[in-house]
């Protein structure tokens, strides 16, 4: 009876022991989200408050931050208005890009198609006795090793200046 009991103890232990890691986005609180929260500039007292800009309800104020532009600059790079569009400094690198034609809804069509291969990868996995994790299983294919890609690279006598050095 003590053997059953152990045999039937192990798998539970095991799952008790799992990491979930940043798989697990749910939250299991009640309070608030804390992700939900952005932070704002600290709030300055204009040189004159008769040139200040009308307010537009529902549109971004002075004191909202941007994300994309607070990293643009952390890289050295100039932000750009969202609206600006793409800065003639960046034509020739775009016309590479796209030189093989854009999808104009390549977002659409691209979490359609993982939707899609997600429920395939997802069939006969309802049932688990212990915690799994199901994204490095079903992504594993394409997934790159990446030393080996480096060792590639290398090989075909890239530069690699932001991989470690070769043993």
């Amino acid at each position: 009876m003590r053997r059953i009991a152990l045999i039937a103890l192990i798998p539970l232990a095991l799952a008790a022991c799992s990491n979930q890691g940043l798989r697990d986005l749910r939250s299991s609180s009640d309070g608030p989200d804390e992700f939900m929260i952005q932070p704002v500039k600290p709030l300055e007292s204009p040189d004159n408050y008769a040139t200040l800009p009308a307010p537009t309800p529902g549109k971004a104020n002075l004191t909202d931050r941007s994300a994309l532009n607070e990293g643009v600059q952390a890289f050295g790079g100039r932000p750009q208005s969202a609206d600006a569009g793409i800065p003639a400094s960046d034509g020739a690198l775009v016309r590479h890009a796209s030189r093989n034609g854009v999808s104009a809804n390549i977002r659409e069509e691209l979490a359609e198609t993982d939707a899609k291969f997600r429920k395939r990868k997802a069939r006969f996995t309802q049932f688990r006795i212990v915690p799994v994790d199901r994204y490095n299983q079903a992504y594993k294919r394409q997934a790159l090793d990446a030393d080996k890609e480096a060792r590639r690279w290398r090989r075909a006598g890239a530069r690699t200046p932001s991989a470690p050095p070769a043993n």
